[in-house]
């Protein structure tokens, strides 16, 4: 019998569809990141704010291309191992490679000009992007075992890792026009974060997916006015709320050990019926 041909894979139209979006947006976020540098970066901010944040656009455009991927695949019952690879394959460039500039480019811009903190700046960057490819490599071997997983992430995972990266680097463009005496105070506490969020990437630490939110899920009226708020407000101040959520993601894994079980579905939208799926939900 004749082993099947590598053009024998079959590719699922529509879920591979919005992981090539995700791979676009990370791509065109690179370009921008890549173009702001060779205008000058930080320090030609005048020039450069705007052509940072249409790449921090594009890294959150990824973001939700990679929830669309997902959903699709789970509704349509089209999941398969190709769709696993090509997602992390594009995770690597948009969650991955994008933010990594954006950390050397911006945020450990701070640290200074000298050829020591721009070697610290590099290795930082490298530092995440090996986590966040290694935490990735590690999401496929388990996939690939067919171990059953809970609901839970193990460890962040890279979009939230991401997002945290670019809505931190939104935040310090909005600083560094608005209010540059703060963002000198704090300058030596971003390599640690970003060290943190790297650690974090493939670490053990359980944190709740948002993909558990299911379309029948029922809440109560004020939770469902809180939620209309926070999206106002989030719209309203987009300069500096995405950090301070994403900031409240990573800290919730953290303390959420210590959170009682009835607050922790109260929190994470679950329910007692709710079965866990087959495998770890996303990358």
């Amino acid at each position: 019998m004749a082993a099947p041909e590598e053009n024998d894979v079959k590719i699922h139209f529509l879920p591979n569809l919005m992981t090539a979006g995700n791979l676009f947006c990370g791509f065109m976020a690179v370009v921008l990141i890549m173009k702001g540098h060779k205008m000058g970066g930080m320090n030609a901010l005048d020039e450069t704010s705007k052509v940072y944040i249409n790449a921090i656009l594009f890294i959150f455009g990824a973001c939700i291309f990679d929830l669309l991927d997902g959903f699709v695949a789970r509704i349509s019952g089209q999941e398969s191992a190709f769709g696993r690879e090509f997602d992390s394959v594009a995770d690597v460039v948009s969650f991955g490679l994008a933010p990594a500039l954006l950390l050397m480019d911006i945020v450990l811009f701070e640290l200074g000009t000298s050829l020591g903190s721009a070697t610290l700046g590099k290795i930082l960057a490298f530092v995440y992007l090996l986590c966040g490819a290694m935490r990735l490599a590690r999401f496929n071997c388990v996939a690939a075992l067919g171990k059953p997983t809970s609901y839970d992430f193990n460890g962040v995972p890279i979009p939230a890792a991401a997002g945290f990266i670019s809505s931190v680097t939104l935040a310090m463009l909005y600083l560094g026009s608005e209010h540059p005496d703060i963002l000198s105070k704090i300058k030596y506490l971003l390599p640690v974060l970003m060290l943190l969020v790297s650690v974090l990437m493939f670490s053990n630490v359980k944190y709740p997916s948002l993909k558990n939110l299911k379309w029948m899920t029922k809440r109560s009226v004020p939770a469902v006015l809180v939620a209309i708020l926070g999206v106002v407000f989030t719209v309203h101040y987009f300069e500096w709320m995405p950090a301070v959520i994403f900031t409240l993601y990573l800290v919730y894994g953290l303390v959420r050990p210590w959170i009682s079980k009835r607050w922790r579905k109260e929190i994470e939208e679950l329910t007692e019926e709710d079965e866990p799926p087959a495998h770890e939900p996303t990358s």
